[in-house]
């Protein structure tokens, strides 16, 4: 898995929607979903954000045994 498919599959299993991302992160929700699709970058600070809105390190997403771990008091 690329780490765009593991933010969205994250994203998606905490049920937050790509405009609170977007809107945190001060872009267009078409933008974020670009980047959600692997069809432009993610900066290393917008990971950052994005994990903090997620509530997993960043470092989750680059790990070779990802599996989506997710604190059901969360999100």
């Amino acid at each position: 898995m690329k780490l765009h498919e593991k933010i969205r599959a994250v994203r998606k299993a905490k049920n937050i929607s790509q405009i609170v991302i977007s809107n945190k992160l001060n872009i267009t929700v078409q933008s974020y979903s670009m980047k959600e699709t692997g069809k432009r970058p993610i900066t290393t600070n917008e990971l950052e954000i994005i994990s903090n809105i997620l509530g997993v390190s960043p470092s989750n997403f680059f790990e070779k045994e990802f599996n989506l771990k997710l604190n059901k008091t969360t999100a």
